[in-house]
């Protein structure tokens, strides 16, 4: 029972969707409906409210660090499986992708995968972490830099945890990234995608 009370604390967690919470912090339109119309940091930052984009891009990933922690702490004083923890990263990150607070129709997890990576390991977000930073700062582009570290991420992971279970939710979180930006790949293959900052217009 208290498994089922931690992975559904975890995805609910996740669900609490921060860029609405900042949009309306800000007094800014729904992220929804502008830009590439997703709720995340990204497009928050198209509106051209910097801090704004700050808190949803904070929110969401220490909302994937924190349900971590919660199953770690459980773990840790009640006895159990690392299983639960790696439980509880899928599910918070689930809980973002498909939100019962946005009839399930979340953001594309970037920054919440960051979260959980880094509760998972802090070596692991890190690595994942700084190779966004690495490409955003080359290319401007939000997207390649998500898709270059979602694909790295579990080879890091295996060099961290041979196959142990965090690999495999790790591979599960990088896949639904990836399936998640499925327009941003059609995109840059066009050269059509947004680079990071440019403010969101009635035509994008």
């Amino acid at each position: 029972m208290a498994t089922i009370i931690i992975l559904l604390m975890a995805y609910l967690i996740g669900s609490v969707p921060f860029a609405m919470v900042a949009s309306k912090l800000f007094h800014l339109p729904d992220p929804r409906t502008y830009g590439s119309k997703n709720p995340g940091a990204t497009n928050v930052l198209r509106s051209g409210k910097i801090a704004a984009a700050v808190v949803t891009l904070l929110g969401d990933a220490g909302k994937g660090w924190l349900a971590v922690e919660l199953a770690r702490a459980y773990v840790s004083i009640e006895g159990g499986e690392y299983e639960l923890i790696s439980g509880a990263a899928l599910c918070v990150f689930l809980g973002h992708l498909f939100p019962i607070f946005l009839n399930f129709k979340g953001g594309k997890g970037v920054a919440t995968a960051a979260g959980v990576l880094l509760g998972l390991n802090l070596l692991l977000g890190s690595l994942v972490i700084l190779t966004w930073i690495i490409v955003a700062a080359v290319s401007r582009l939000s997207s390649l830099s998500a898709l270059t570290a979602a694909v790295l991420a579990p080879i890091y992971s295996y060099l961290i945890f041979d196959w142990d279970t965090p690999v495999w939710v790790v591979i599960m979180i990088s896949l639904l990234l990836i399936l998640r930006h499925r327009a941003n790949i059609v995109n840059l293959i066009e050269g059509k995608e947004t680079r990071i900052g440019k403010k969101a217009t009635d035509k994008t």
